[in-house]
């Protein structure tokens, strides 16, 4: 039998080497820093968590994506968390207990089962924040503002903002008394966006023909501002909560339009992701670039209720791997000050590192033996001592 290399990694498992990693963790500070700045305050969940906990909400879509283990002490089913939306949930829900809007962010890796069809990785670091207790619109416009502002600190440009509804579909499956393997069924037709099929499956149903218009004309609905239009017209004759769920979009459009005027804005009803759980605006920022989403987010009201407290949120995510990649290029490299300090047991010259090391300044001292040849090491500097004062010398 073949022994296995031991360098080797598992499929979609990444180890992240020193340039990168400094590039990952610098922009890590800075996008925490943009949260805390508006109001987010960092929490950090468990990488592993009781199984029915990981697939509350948005979990029950991660079941597939979620590793599972028994807990050797309690015998307990353990999942390793694929997504950190629930846990954060529980925080406000139960931990916090607070009475008035409480604002949450996020940062961690997680763990899939299976990678991204489009970026192989199976452990993404998931960035992200979340509004709970407040259910109107302007806390979706604020999610989606601090979402794209996320993405400018990050360097990104050119980015674009799709919207859409889930409580379209969702008050239209109810109309039309759809069977659970119906909707399910029909469901997926309208995520692959599979017209003919999606023809077939209603043609097949016994509803009204106004009703089997406006689920043809579902996967049409997408484009620019005339989709909204477009979309009153075909959803003239439907219920208060189709018409609500197109004012609500009108809405949340014009302010981000008013905010963001150079902003491309598209939107897509037929958009389902994170049916399950989500209960309103759905959304997702894409660069042309860039082959999927690079972030998203949405309304997922009552995410809550089974750690004992339902209260309206909505919030959004991102893999910061992906976007530490997106901006390595955009964002220009600057060679780090590299200070070289000789082996000696000279008081003074420990001193001086120790201040200079106070004020942020990387200092590397030399080991006995050690055959050092600065330029090729990467130091910029070399402490010299200048009669009595070491000082800081630039490498030429």
């Amino acid at each position: 039998m073949q022994q296995k290399n031991t360098w080797l990694l598992p499929d979609g498992i990444e180890e992240v080497l020193p340039a990168e990693a400094k590039h990952l963790e610098n922009l890590r500070r800075k996008l925490l820093d943009v949260f805390s700045c508006w109001g987010y305050s960092l929490v950090i969940t468990p990488m592993i968590d009781y199984l029915d906990s990981l697939l509350t909400g948005s979990g029950h879509d991660l079941d597939l994506q979620t590793f599972k283990l028994t807990d050797q002490l309690s015998g307990e089913m353990l999942g390793i968390r694929a997504d950190m939306t629930p846990q954060v949930a529980r925080i406000d829900a139960h931990n916090l207990n607070n009475c008035t809007p409480a604002r949450l962010c996020y940062v961690g890796t997680v763990l899939h089962t299976l990678g991204d069809p489009l970026e192989k990785t199976r452990s993404p670091m998931q960035i992200g924040a979340e509004l709970y207790g407040h259910e109107g619109r302007e806390s979706d416009v604020e999610v989606i503002s601090l979402m794209l502002e996320m993405l400018a600190m990050s360097g990104l440009k050119n980015v674009h903002l799709d919207l859409g509804h889930v409580g379209i579909y969702r008050a239209l499956s109810e109309q039309a008394e759809l069977t659970d393997a119906d909707e399910a069924a029909l469901f997926d037709a309208l995520q692959r966006k599979a017209r003919p099929e999606i023809r077939e499956l209603i043609e097949g149903l016994a509803l009204d023909e106004q009703l089997k218009t406006m689920l043809l004309r579902l996967p049409e609905l997408n484009g620019g501002y005339e989709t909204l239009e477009q979309a009153r017209a075909v959803f003239a004759d439907a219920g208060d909560a189709v018409k609500q769920a197109l004012a609500d979009l009108q809405m949340i459009a014009d302010q981000m339009a008013a905010a963001f005027p150079d902003l491309p804005l598209s939107f897509d009803l037929a958009e389902l992701r994170g049916y399950r759980y989500h209960t309103g605006v759905v959304f997702a920022a894409f660069m042309p670039s860039v082959g999927r989403e690079i972030a998203r987010g949405g309304r997922y009201d009552n995410i809550g209720e089974v750690f004992g407290r339902a209260r309206p949120a909505t919030g959004f995510s991102a893999d910061l791997k992906l976007l530490s990649v997106l901006s390595k290029d955009i964002i220009p490299y600057e060679r780090p000050e590299i200070i070289f300090a000789p082996a000696s047991e000279d008081r003074e010259l420990a001193e001086k590192i120790r201040d200079l090391r106070a004020e942020g300044r990387t200092v590397i001292r030399e080991l006995p033996g050690q055959n050092t040849n600065y330029k090729e090491l990467g130091f910029t500097s070399i402490l010299e001592k200048n009669n009595t004062d070491w000082i800081v010398k630039a490498i030429a």
